[in-house]
């Protein structure tokens, strides 16, 4: 049986593969991302293709959980909320960058693409 976790790691995975069926194949057909590094909210498969595309063309493209951040909630039967914070590193214009990002995740592990919602934002600076 799938846990809320297996579906992040099965993400970061894709993501670090640069394989974009894989990370298609996550989300449900209505689910709605909002984006790490767009304006946009891609909320048909063919968006979320174009967003995921256009990000793994980025060199050097990785993702890495910080591990004691991730917090898990069950709501109801199957449904699920997964948070936490992850660091993408990419590189722009030749320097190899970081950028920290605050995620939250809707799962209904009862569907064979879990993710509904998917929240990305770099982590703002401290004032």
């Amino acid at each position: 049986m799938r846990i809320p976790k297996d579906v992040l790691v099965e993400w970061m995975d894709a993501v670090n593969n640069g394989d974009v069926e894989g990370l298609l194949a996550l989300y449900d057909e209505h689910a709605v991302l909002i984006p790490t590094f767009s304006n946009k909210l891609p909320n048909t498969p063919d968006k979320l293709r174009d967003y995921f595309e256009k990000l793994g063309s980025r060199e050097g493209l990785s993702i890495a959980l910080h591990e004691k951040t991730l917090h898990v909630q069950p709501i109801k039967d199957d449904i699920y909320t997964l948070s936490g914070i992850y660091n993408w590193r990419f590189d722009v214009e030749g320097e190899m960058l970081n950028f920290e990002a605050r995620f939250s995740y809707i799962l209904d592990l009862s569907k064979p693409r879990p993710i509904m919602q998917h929240h990305s934002s770099q982590v703002p600076r401290m004032l």
